[in-house]
């Protein structure tokens, strides 16, 4: 029986210290990191998000029937020293797709690499063209450009060269940039257009420089050449994307004192921008005793456009702050929230009509209008298997006396202790039977 949550808060006041999981954005990249160097790359604090655990299980572990999925140490492209299982199934990781479609494509063993329902329904198509032309032999299993895929084990690298669109998804070029050393020819990766998510590109290639692989990245062309991992530690950081729902808690609070352990100012994640974004709301970040105080003063709400273009992972929770605080503001750079987990935009206007706002959308902008917000007593809030939708949503306890979510292990993707964090720190949290 799925478990609900109710939570609950009896004042607006917040105070304490929090210990965050592991980046599962970072996480990711160093797993991969780690198989394709042959084990010389160790990674440092493995994130307890789901999706991390299972790639991690996927390219470390033993799975069913006694055979290993992929082993450290035996995955140079060219060489089958492994066996696999005939199907590899993800689940709902939409980041493991993405990498491990561009891993298994260079590995000589077939995979059958396929997830949930919602999975199939989420696009693959540029990525699995990108790597057809490089030399794979990728077929789809069901509906073109859709998972499930079954990927050959022939890889022959046909050219150095390809093209891939800048604004769909950043992690269709990272899947490639990860693979990138390994091709015998290496990669001339030319982004077409605006390029959506770049500091989760620089991500990558900042993780990848720390096992020596070098890049040159000259106008909208990145380039890096066959070359060797060096022996290196990747230590992972803790999840700004996790800590932002902490910074939303404390702008929807009366008074605020809390400590985030972990996190610097000198992060390779692009969400770290959420300290000046939530600068606007009052909210002071100090970085200090190997962490960030943040601390909440009055402050008069001004601006009045965010372009999220390079955070789109904050958006719901920018966009449901700016709901509760009455602020009718413009947001850019949603292209990419209708292929994630749900189609985000459409999630956040449903359960935001349910206060009586509205998530207005012209094109590329979203504005929102608050003349009809009420609150209610009690509010229902959807997840749609989509643990961003739940942890944005959850500040609203501070405004709203009680709010049910549907699924709430439904965090457990990223975030696995948020509920067990928030009642640390004074929220009523009470798991309900569907």
């Amino acid at each position: 029986m799925m478990q609900n949550i109710i939570l609950k808060k009896s004042n607006k006041q917040i105070n304490g210290t929090v210990h965050l999981t592991g980046s599962k954005s970072e996480c990711n990249r160093a797993l991969i990191i780690e198989a394709l160097s042959g084990g010389k790359v160790k990674v440092e604090n493995i994130s307890d998000a789901a999706d991390a655990v299972l790639l991690a299980g996927i390219l470390r572990s033993e799975v069913g029937n006694g055979q290993v999925a992929v082993e450290a140490g035996n995955t140079s492209a060219g060489t089958a020293q492994h066996s696999l299982p005939a199907t590899v199934d993800i689940g709902p990781a939409g980041t493991a797709m993405r990498f491990l479609t561009a891993y298994f494509a260079i590995q000589e063993n077939d995979v059958i690499l396929t997830g949930s329902q919602r999975m199939k329904e989420r696009p693959i198509g540029i990525l699995v063209e990108a790597l057809r032309e490089l030399g794979a032999d990728i077929d789809y299993e069901e509906k073109k450009g859709f998972p499930p895929i079954k990927l050959k084990g022939s890889f022959e690298q046909q050219t150095s060269k390809i093209s891939i669109k800048g604004n769909i998804s950043s992690q269709y070029i990272t899947a490639l940039l990860l693979i990138a050393a390994r091709l015998p020819f290496g990669l001339e990766l030319h982004i077409e257009g605006e390029l959506t998510s770049r500091p989760y590109v620089e991500m990558t290639l900042a993780m990848l420089q720390t096992a020596n692989i070098q890049h040159v990245w000259q106008d909208n062309v990145i380039t890096i050449s066959h070359q060797e991992f060096a022996t290196a530690s990747i230590h992972v950081e803790p999840d700004w994307s996790a800590a932002s729902y902490w910074y939303a808690i404390a702008a929807l609070a009366d008074e605020a004192e809390l400590f985030l352990t972990g996190l610097t100012p000198y992060s390779l994640q692009g969400d770290s921008v959420i300290t000046e974004i939530m600068a606007n709301f009052g909210i002071t970040s100090q970085f200090k005793d190997g962490g960030v105080q943040l601390t909440r003063e009055a402050k008069p709400l001004t601006r009045k456009i965010f372009d999220l273009k390079e955070c789109p992972d904050l958006a719901q929770t920018i966009i449901v702050v700016c709901a509760a605080l009455n602020h009718e503001a413009t947001f850019t750079g949603l292209e990419t929230l209708k292929i994630k987990e749900t189609d985000r935009v459409l999630a956040l206007q449903t359960e935001l009509a349910k206060m009586g706002v509205k998530l207005i959308e012209k094109g590329q902008v979203y504005k929102l209008d608050c003349s009809e917000k009420f609150i209610p007593e009690r509010m229902f809030i959807n997840t749609y298997h989509d643990h961003r939708m739940a942890m944005a949503f959850a500040p609203l306890a501070l405004i709203i006396p009680e709010l049910e979510f549907e699924n709430g292990p439904v965090v457990d993707k990223s975030y696995p202790a948020f509920w067990t964090d928030l009642a640390k720190l004074g929220f009523e949290v009470q798991e309900v039977e569907a």
